[in-house]
């Protein structure tokens, strides 16, 4: 059978431009079922419920978290705004029968020593610490001055007698001569006049010349009384000016006699009954612990000062060996009789409020004021004599700011100071 050459070119070349160009795919059949999608594993659902309930745990937990600390902040908040306080009950007192009141030491005699005279401080002999005896010599001024005017004074008076001599004799002549009607009355009063004039000029004379003697005895300053030199305020070469021609004057020494001794105590009205003049009371110092002194209440002054409200008492205490100094501070204890029982609080308890003394109560958690009135005061303590009972409990050391009704807590006693 013949070949037709062209034809075959022709498929030829069809096939290969065919073959160059992509594939067509192949155009579906209606009729032939698609592929089912792909499904999820269990482990990955397993997986994500998982996470999921992780996630819902940590928001759960947060929020949990966030309300616990807001709750947390809510009572610290609550428990700081509380005041804290310390309490007590009102202890019953009834046995005191003992004040002790704080008092100063006085010398029994305590003076200072001034100069009469002006001139300059010559010599001294004595010194602070130094005792003297009475009558002693402590220094000497000297006063040129006041010898210069004692002489001219001396000279003075010896003129007025000279003059009173011859006055004297001429009186009496013409008196001799008047009997005889040799003088007249007139010329014999004028002589007796006079010889009176003299005798009254050498009086003032005699009068001045004593005034200079007595300004120059006080060139020596003697001790007024036994004691000892607490104070030397002059030296040698010093200028003395006497004590009255000065409106501030200088004391040259000061003597204090402390062989006994003045205690002064400021008594509160309230045991002013209670003190007697001649009573004994108790003296103890801090220098000397576990040492009291005995002294007795010498007087007192009868009335009560209305600045302090106080009895001024005095007590006296022999002080032999000088062991009590002036100007010491000491507490004076004094013997009272047995009084009924009240109620003593702390003195630190107490409220000074316009409406009155108070005093801080704790009932049910929260503040009472109570109004009290004071029996006694004894210092740290003080008695009641209104306004509290027994069972209360007292508020130490209230604030200032502290109001009626307002919560409070108690604190812990266990517990360290803060």
């Amino acid at each position: 059978m013949p070949i037709d050459i062209n034809t075959e070119t022709t498929s030829s070349s069809t096939r290969a431009s065919d073959a160059s160009l992509p594939p067509i795919p192949p155009h579906p059949d209606p009729d032939r079922a698609l592929p089912a999608p792909q499904r999820i594993s269990s482990g990955v659902w397993i997986a994500l419920i998982v996470v999921a309930a992780i996630i819902l745990i940590g928001v759960v937990w947060g929020l949990l978290s966030r309300a616990s600390d807001e709750r947390h902040l809510d009572q610290a908040a609550s428990s700081n705004a509380e005041l804290t306080v310390n309490v007590t009950h009102p202890s019953i007192t009834g046995e005191a029968s003992e004040i002790a009141l704080p008092g100063n030491t006085q010398a029994f005699n305590d003076t200072p020593i001034y100069a009469r005279t002006n001139g300059y401080l010559k010599q001294f002999f004595v010194d602070i610490g130094q005792h003297v005896a009475k009558g002693q010599l402590m220094a000497i001024i000297e006063t040129p001055e006041v010898d210069q005017q004692l002489q001219v004074s001396q000279a003075n008076l010896k003129s007025a007698q000279a003059d009173l001599a011859l006055a004297d004799t001429t009186s009496e002549r013409y008196q001799n001569l008047l009997k005889s009607d040799s003088v007249s009355k007139q010329e014999t009063d004028v002589a007796v006049s006079g010889a009176a004039a003299k005798r009254a000029a050498v009086d003032a004379a005699s009068a001045n010349v004593r005034r200079l003697q007595q300004l120059q005895s006080f060139e020596r300053i003697y001790a007024p009384f036994a004691g000892i030199v607490t104070a030397r305020n002059t030296d040698i070469g010093d200028l003395i000016d006497a004590g009255a021609g000065s409106a501030q004057p200088k004391d040259l020494f000061r003597i204090a006699a402390i062989g006994k001794l003045r205690i002064f105590v400021a008594v509160p009205e309230i045991y002013a009954p209670d003190i007697h003049d001649g009573d004994t009371a108790t003296l103890t110092l801090d220098e000397y612990p576990g040492q009291p002194f005995t002294g007795r209440v010498a007087r007192n002054s009868n009335s009560i000062d209305m600045a302090s409200r106080t009895l001024n008492v005095e007590v006296d205490v022999d002080n032999p060996q000088g062991q009590l100094l002036p100007g010491a501070y000491v507490f004076v204890h004094f013997k009272l009789p047995h009084q009924h029982a009240s109620l003593s609080v702390p003195a630190n308890a107490l409220l000074f409020r316009s409406e009155g003394l108070q005093v801080a109560l704790l009932r049910d958690g929260r503040v009472h004021l109570q109004p009290v009135t004071i029996a006694k005061d004894n210092g740290a303590t003080l008695e009641i004599a209104s306004g509290l009972q027994p069972s209360d409990n007292i508020i130490l050391d209230p604030i200032d700011s502290i109001a009626e009704g307002q919560p409070v807590r108690v604190a812990d006693r266990g517990a360290p100071a803060p």
